[in-house]
Order: C-alpha cells, then sequence, then structure tokens
C-alpha cells in the first residue's frame, strides 16, 4: 500500500547552471568539513572502539538518485550485531545503541562520515534523506519519481523537523507502521516542496538552518522551516 497524497505534478527538472552551482557547493563544502572535522573523526573513532568492539564505521545500503544503490557511511552507534537482531528503525531507549552510540545520535555526529558521500557524488549536502530499499518500496510510483529524480542528502526540510525521530517512531506499540503511516507522509511533503524550490539558495537557507538547529536547539521563522512536531499527526493504535 503507497503513502496516500493528493495528485502529483511531475517532478520538476531544474537547469544545468542549477546543478552545476549545487554540485560545486557539495564538492566544497565536502571538502571543507572533511578538513575541518578531522581531529572529530579521529577522537570519535577512538571512543567508538574503546566503547564497544567492532569498526569505527558502520556501512548500509540505501537507494541513490535514479533509484540507483550506495552504501552510506555513518559513524557505529550500534552493537555489531544490530543488523540482524531487530528492525532497521530505531527507537528510544533501544538496547542495541551503545553508550557513546547514544551521544553521536543525539548530536548527529553519527552522520558526519556523510560528507564522504557527497565528495563521491553519492549524496549531496541537501536533498531528501536516503530510503532504505525496503521503505521506498512503500512510495507510489509517482511518489518515487520526484523523490528518486534528485540526489540524496544530509539534510533537507525533513530532517530539521524530525530531528529527534526516535522518540516520534516510540509513540506506537509498532514502529514500522508509526514510520509509514505517519512520518512517511510529512517526509514526501517535505520532499515535494523540495523538489520545486531546489536551488543554490534554497541549499544555503537549510544548511544555516541544520547549523542553528544543532547548535541552538531551534530555528528561526525566518528560515520558514516548522519546528520539530513533539506529536504525529492523528493518533495511532496497534
Amino acid at each position: 500500500m503507497a503513502i496516500h497524497t493528493a495528485r502529483l505534478a511531475p517532478p520538476r527538472s531544474p537547469s544545468p547552471v542549477t546543478f552545476a552551482l549545487k554540485r560545486a557547493m557539495d564538492v566544497i563544502g565536502s571538502i571543507v568539513g572533511l578538513l575541518l572535522l578531522w581531529p572529530v573523526f579521529l577522537v570519535v573513532s577512538i571512543a567508538i572502539r574503546l566503547d564497544s568492539q567492532g569498526p569505527a564505521f558502520f556501512r548500509q545500503t540505501r537507494v541513490g538518485q535514479h533509484g540507483r544503490p550506495f552504501l552510506i557511511y555513518k559513524f557505529r552507534s550500534m552493537t555489531t550485531n544490530a543488523p540482524g537482531s531487530g528492525s532497521a528503525l530505531t527507537v528510544n531507549a533501544d538496547k542495541r545503541v551503545t553508550a557513546v552510540g547514544a551521544f553521536l545520535r543525539r548530536t548527529k555526529i553519527d552522520e558526519l562520515p556523510q560528507f564522504i558521500n557527497v565528495l563521491a557524488g553519492d549524496m549531496s549536502l541537501v536533498g531528501p534523506r536516503p530510503e532504505v530499499p525496503e521503505f521506498v518500496e512503500f512510495y507510489s510510483p509517482e511518489q518515487r519519481a520526484i523523490l528518486l529524480s534528485m540526489r540524496p542528502g544530509m539534510t533537507d526540510y525533513a530532517a530539521i523537523l524530525f530531528r529527534d525521530e526516535s522518540a516520534l517512531l516510540g509513540q506506537g506499540r509498532d514502529p514500522i507502521a508509526v514510520y509509514r503511516y505517519k512520518i512517511m507522509p510529512v517526509k514526501f511533503s517535505c520532499y515535494e516542496r523540495y523538489s520545486r524550490e531546489i536551488g543554490i539558495f534554497t541549499d544555503v537557507r537549510i544548511v544555516l538552518a541544520t547549523v542553528l538547529m544543532l547548535i541552538v536547539g531551534h530555528v528561526p521563522g525566518i528560515f520558514g522551516i516548522e519546528l520539530t512536531p513533539r506529536r504525529l499527526p492523528g493518533e495511532l493504535s496497534g
């Protein structure tokens, strides 16, 4: 069953100039990020290895632009047997999350290795968050056409809106049902909005809003981005 939305317009195709500027921003931003943050990478990698057995980095298959799969990089925040011992989703107080991992997830430091994905061209600084293959199947063909027309990103409207997604997933007894029927429709509305507004100025605005959210915990209304919802729309039972 696909996510229900109103009738959708075909995906908009930005100009070659927009794509070129966006890619230039991605390359420059990822290089600067990796150069500035390498001490953080070193400290975090050591902390992860001291906290639990296993590698410092975690890789997972995600669906990229035009449906191409790629391996996303993150700092490992869960035990090494986590992928085979539970859902692909993580809720609050998930026992698979390590002590260091809980801090990394709360501060979003676990996402920093995705600068590598951006530099490689698998991702952009700004774009829809890349889904795992099993969740992409929940979108209708029209929705997938919009979602997969764009390069996935490290942040976007939805990433800011659902900064504390794990807490929201805990609002129902079935996290997958909560994600599929409550969170995914709202996320897709954010993705569809970005597909209409895609451009260098939109990207700069979203990046600045993301930085403010991480530093001060909120985004001023001037950025035109809603605050993170404390509860999901409607009630979910079961």
